[in-house]
């Protein structure tokens, strides 16, 4: 069985990746999805050589996204085709209950819907293209951008954030003046309450 540390490069179906997390930010998809716009047409090729998809293989071979599942939904919706993958572990000779024990124990997988509930592993989506939108993880994107805290390499930083502004900021002001959930967001995001998320850069940070 393959070890982690011995990546390996290869075209896949955007449509064949499967998702290892049952929500993404849409707000985010649609950001990465003007910036894909924006490359220059002759520079388009470079750039999915330096952002491929980390992937892990399971049972039949199958690709199963352990990150940037923002990124490869919204080369989805921008009608690309194919996407160059990186596999970090080769974990294909595992039954499918073997399997799915790995992944949640190695924090490769995020089975938790929009309201922040964990749901079974058969409710995450078989494509990227059904992932559902969680409206907190795009504010949690958001804050990020506004230096609310920093990048982290923690698995699934964002949702960790994403979970606190949804104890704190009503959904209805988020539905209704997402600028405004923003920056009160932003504001408790700095606040000692917060120190414990990864990436904090509160005054005492």
């Amino acid at each position: 069985m393959a070890e982690e540390n011995r990546p390996t490069l290869q075209p896949v179906l955007i449509e064949d990746l499967r998702p290892t997390q049952i929500t993404v930010g849409l707000r985010e998809v649609a950001l990465k999805r003007r910036e894909l716009r924006a490359i220059p047409a002759g520079k388009a090729g470079a750039f999915l050589g330096h952002h491929f998809i980390p992937v892990v293989l399971g049972p039949k071979g199958r690709n199963y996204i352990v990150d940037h599942h923002h990124l490869a939904r919204a080369l989805y919706e921008e009608g690309l085709r194919d996407v160059f993958v990186n596999v970090i572990s080769d974990l294909s000779r595992l039954d499918k209950e073997a399997f799915l024990v790995v992944l949640d124990n190695r924090a490769w997988m995020h089975p938790f819907d929009a309201s922040g509930k964990r749901r079974a592993h058969a409710d995450i989506p078989k494509s990227v293209d059904k992932l559902v939108d969680e409206p907190y993880r795009s504010l949690a994107g958001e804050v990020r951008r506004l230096g609310g805290y920093a990048k982290d390499t923690t698995p699934f930083a964002e949702f960790l954030w994403a979970d606190f502004f949804r104890r704190r900021v009503p959904a209805s002001l988020l539905n209704t003046d997402f600028d405004k959930a923003a920056r009160q967001a932003l504001q408790l995001g700095r606040q000692a309450e917060a120190s414990y998320l990864p990436g904090w850069s509160g005054p005492e940070a």
